[in-house]
């Protein structure tokens, strides 16, 4: 049997392990995440070397690039503009001060610690660690005792921040020498990877919603193939945006908030299917694939870099899933009202994730020069956060619950009671219909 096969041999028969206990682990430390890429660093070369990126690189980094351009299509797809503007001043303030602090604090610590990167790698280490990833603390979003508050600023903040990011990456890659980016200037870079892209990705998604809705509106869909059609927008607007040498992941995050856009401004008042239950399928299959990228990760970055560890790389991690979150999230929440455990709450669910790494790779495909050293940077953070942000979720969030029930029990108008827009929780593996964060 070839190596290949024996690859799919061995994601399949833990993505099944997993799936037959799956329930019985939701309510444990033991995430799906942490199954995950403590499995890959058992199949890489680290251990069995079973799964190797310069043997299977190909597919590798496909799988990689549909799991987060799927991600961010769903992601972008169930964001409703009075997420930002009702009740949303905790995810404004995220997104919109917290995140830039996030980069600007990162990149600081790293030409602090990571002697040996030029300035625009330093800049690269910090973009590609600033999106958060709710799937690495489902239960932080998810469990009944954290306010629905908190729940749905961190829902939010991570269903946009990889998008938000996405420019800064360009633009930082764009500044290194020798990158496909570079070779066209910054000047072509901005025109194509963020205009034509952004372009693009409003056409496809917002045709494809208004022809959905045209469509179902005289009952012409089916159910199963309505939540089909978003595959289709995700992956057309990802390929029209690299075919013209723009960037897929800003193209396919367009989409998705034109497609989700559409699919509620255009809706007739007979209409049946529920426009959110349409990302259903999609954002079950994304799931699926960020945890199998999961598992690929701990295979080609984390195992290997686990071999290569030194005092600046782990002092990086510790300090980025840290201080680099949680100083710039305070400020950004300065005079909201919070109390301090909320703000440290809200601070210390950052986990970093399937944004993080593909990211990563991409570097990796563009020969960067410090790309060892990055790589390895980055595999510690995400492995680093793995661990602590999923074993961490259960216990801090009955924790946090139970201080908030005491507090509301005592004092009149809680900023934490505040009301907030209802929407569903994003980005978690698949599981079953009553499992946290479903």
């Amino acid at each position: 049997m070839s190596g290949g096969a024996w690859t799919i041999v061995a994601v399949a028969g833990v993505t099944a392990a997993y799936a037959l206990g799956s329930r019985r682990l939701s309510s444990t430390p033991l995430s799906s995440a942490i199954v995950f890429v403590g499995s890959g660093i058992l199949l890489g070369p680290a251990a069995l070397d079973i799964v190797d990126l310069e043997q299977d690189a190909a597919p590798i980094i496909a799988l990689l690039e549909t799991a987060l351009a799927l991600v961010l299509f769903t992601d972008a797809m169930t964001v409703r503009r009075r997420d930002l503007v009702t009740g949303g001043f905790l995810p404004g303030r995220l997104l919109g001060i917290g995140l830039p602090l996030s980069i600007g604090a990162g990149w600081l610590l790293a030409w602090l610690l990571l002697p040996g990167l030029t300035v625009w790698e330093l800049a690269l280490v910090a973009a590609i660690l600033a999106p958060t990833d709710a799937a690495l603390g489902s239960t932080a979003l998810s469990h009944p005792r954290v306010p629905a508050l908190v729940r749905h600023g961190l829902n939010v903040e991570s269903g946009l921040n990889d998008g938000m990011v996405l420019p800064f990456f360009v633009l930082f890659l764009a500044a290194i020498p020798g990158t496909h980016y570079a070779e066209e200037g910054v000047a072509g870079v901005f025109w194509r990877a963020l205009v034509l892209s952004t372009v693009l990705g409003l056409l496809v998604g917002g045709l494809g919603g208004r022809l959905l809705q045209w469509s179902r509106a005289r009952g012409w869909v089916t159910g199963e193939w309505g939540q089909a059609y978003p595959l289709a927008l995700a992956a057309a607007s990802y390929e029209l945006a690299v075919v013209t040498d723009g960037s897929g992941f800003i193209a396919a995050w367009v989409a998705g908030f034109a497609f989700g856009f559409a699919l509620r401004r255009h809706r007739t008042g007979h209409e049946r299917e529920d426009p959110d239950r349409t990302a259903e399928f999609a954002e079950n299959l994304g799931g699926l694939l960020a945890s199998i990228s999961l598992l690929v990760f701990g295979a080609v970055l984390l195992g290997p870099a686990l071999e290569h560890l030194s005092w600046r790389i782990v002092l990086y991690a510790v300090l980025s899933l840290t201080l680099v979150r949680m100083l710039p999230v305070a400020l950004s929440l300065a005079g909201s009202g919070l109390r301090l455990p909320t703000v440290a709450y809200v601070g210390w669910f950052g986990p970093r994730g399937l944004a993080s790494v593909v990211l990563a790779l991409l570097v990796v495909e563009e020969h960067v020069p410090g790309v060892q050293l990055l790589g390895r940077v980055v595999a510690v953070t995400v492995g680093l956060s793995v661990l602590l942000h999923g074993v961490s979720a259960v216990a801090l969030a009955e924790r946090y619950g139970r201080w908030l029930g005491r507090t509301a029990a005592t004092t009149r108008d809680l900023r934490e009671g505040a009301p907030v827009p209802t929407s569903p929780v994003r980005r978690g593996p698949p599981g079953p219909p009553d499992e946290p964060g479903r």
